[in-house]
């Protein structure tokens, strides 16, 4: 297994490449980018901006393809380091140290490529605000590297995520990667925002209300699809809730999960430390749910919660 840093900034890739990039669930490159070709599936893939870690997840599938490609390259030293300028003129530049040449001009040519799009969706974790610029550079094998795809040393980046400033738990990127060891048998418990309608069909089904905290703007609403996501690709309808956006991520995270014996949410020691959030430990679910929902919400309490707090008896309650 290995660990990887993509550039994923949207405007800031050089002219003419067209990627199709969206973080939380796909990234794409081809065989123009050094190390093309060495990320494999189960690779955990951390996404950034050049200024900020996005997130991180586990890829789950490649789809390789062929494709042509039309590249510039400099008039005058004749390398394809070649960036177009937003506003300053000339609009174009030449990257190579050695040229440096400005025009207005470049050369175009077309060439055969082996296209990459990984899918990440399933172990998507959100990292913004956890590591800068600089320190996500030192975290790679190469530091000085200016590659679009960098090796990190996996063990470092782990441990500068989940000890230094506020940690990030990591127990979805470590659930995909088992899943994908195993032959894709393990279910990935995510929550994901909803379309504008499925958002609409909560809104009507439980009114503006948290599940969590109940009555909430609706504006601080975001649409919960709770749904088993396997490595397979597989989706599995389980049904949906509101919740507020800030528990809808600590949700997402594990730092909040509801106790499938009583319905109530159960906090991580970590977030005790708050009152606000501490004052929510033991709180009962404020809208009912159905069986649908519990199996999914046990999924995610095994996922975060079993270790320290064996479900047992409604082990076989959680089988789809």
């Amino acid at each position: 297994m290995a660990a990887w840093l993509v550039l994923a900034k949207i405007g800031s890739k050089r002219i003419s490449e067209g990627y199709d990039d969206n973080p939380a669930t796909h990234y794409s490159w081809d065989s123009t980018v050094n190390n093309h070709a060495k990320l494999k599936v189960g690779d955990v893939i951390a996404l950034w901006d050049a200024a900020e870690l996005l997130g991180l997840s586990v890829i789950e599938d490649i789809q390789i393809g062929r494709g042509e490609k039309e590249t510039p390259y400099c008039l005058e030293c004749g390398k394809a380091d070649v960036a177009m300028r937003k506003k300053k003129l000339p609009r174009f530049v030449c990257w190579n140290q050695e040229c440096k040449h400005e025009s207005n001009e470049v050369g175009w040519k077309r060439k055969q490529i082996t296209t990459y799009r990984s899918r990440h969706e399933a172990g998507w974790i959100d990292a913004r605000g956890t590591l800068t610029a600089a320190e996500v550079r030192d975290l790679c094998v190469q530091r000085a590297s200016q590659n679009s795809l960098r090796e990190l040393r996996w063990d470092d980046f782990r441990h500068a995520l989940t000890h230094d400033g506020v940690p990030l738990p990591l127990r979805v990127v470590d659930t995909a990667q088992k899943a994908i060891a195993e032959g894709h048998g393990a279910a990935i418990i995510r929550v994901r925002k909803g379309q504008p309608a499925f958002r609409k069909h909560l809104l009507e089904a439980f009114g503006e209300v948290c599940a969590f905290t109940g009555p909430a703007p609706v504006q601080a609403l975001e649409a919960a699809h709770l749904y088993s996501y396997a490595t397979n690709g597989r989706h599995h309808k389980g049904g949906g809730l509101l919740l507020r956006r800030d528990l809808h991520r600590l949700f997402d995270l594990g730092l909040i999960a509801v106790d499938p014996h009583t319905k109530s949410l159960h906090l991580a020691d970590a977030l005790k430390a708050y009152p606000d959030y501490a004052k929510l430990h033991g709180a009962p679910l404020t809208v009912p749910v159905t069986d649908e929902h519990l199996k999914w919400l046990i999924r995610h309490w095994e996922m975060h919660r079993a270790q320290t707090f064996p479900l047992q008896a409604l082990a076989e309650v959680a089988t789809p």
